[in-house]
């Protein structure tokens, strides 16, 4: 089973890098500083930002479809990022050190199964959900404080 894990397109969070703090706070946004190795998250890179770098911590919505699963939370982006990651038949070392929620959703944007692991032995989860037929793709959170990771697709 080939799946692949693609970061958020860096276009998507651009006008907000130019911002000041009181036009960030607007917008429910704001410019935090790496003070440990785990635990600021760059959705662009997929990987963990290095202790001492900003990110800007913003709400996204990461499940958009039109069903019941509609939903949005904070994610952490780095400035600078010049194109998402793309990573193929594996999982990313910024999943493997947190216990990940992995949810299954079919075409229709229903999610049809979940279950909680931890990321170090998450991939036979990933090879088994994307093996079945009614499951167009996953969304991967962390499962301690709920936050979207990132969006796997089979190819």
């Amino acid at each position: 089973m080939n799946y692949e894990l693609r970061g958020l397109e860096p276009a998507l969070f651009e006008e907000f890098f130019s911002l000041d703090d009181e036009a960030l706070a607007a917008r429910r946004m704001r410019w935090m500083r790496s003070d440990a190795p785990v635990g600021f998250p760059c959705r662009i890179s997929l990987e963990d930002t290095p202790v001492g770098e900003q990110v800007l911590l913003l709400p996204f919505t990461h499940q958009d479809g039109g069903s019941p699963y509609r939903a949005s939370g904070p994610i952490f982006v780095r400035r600078g990022r010049k194109q998402a990651a793309r990573i193929v038949n594996e999982l990313p070392t910024y999943l493997t050190l947190r216990p990940l929620s992995v949810r299954a959703y079919d075409a229709a944007d229903e999610m049809v199964d979940a279950d909680i692991v931890d990321g170090a032995a998450a991939a036979p989860l990933v090879e088994r959900f994307l093996a079945r037929a009614d499951v167009s793709y996953l969304h991967v959170h962390f499962a301690r404080r709920g936050c979207f990771a990132c969006r796997i697709n089979r190819f």
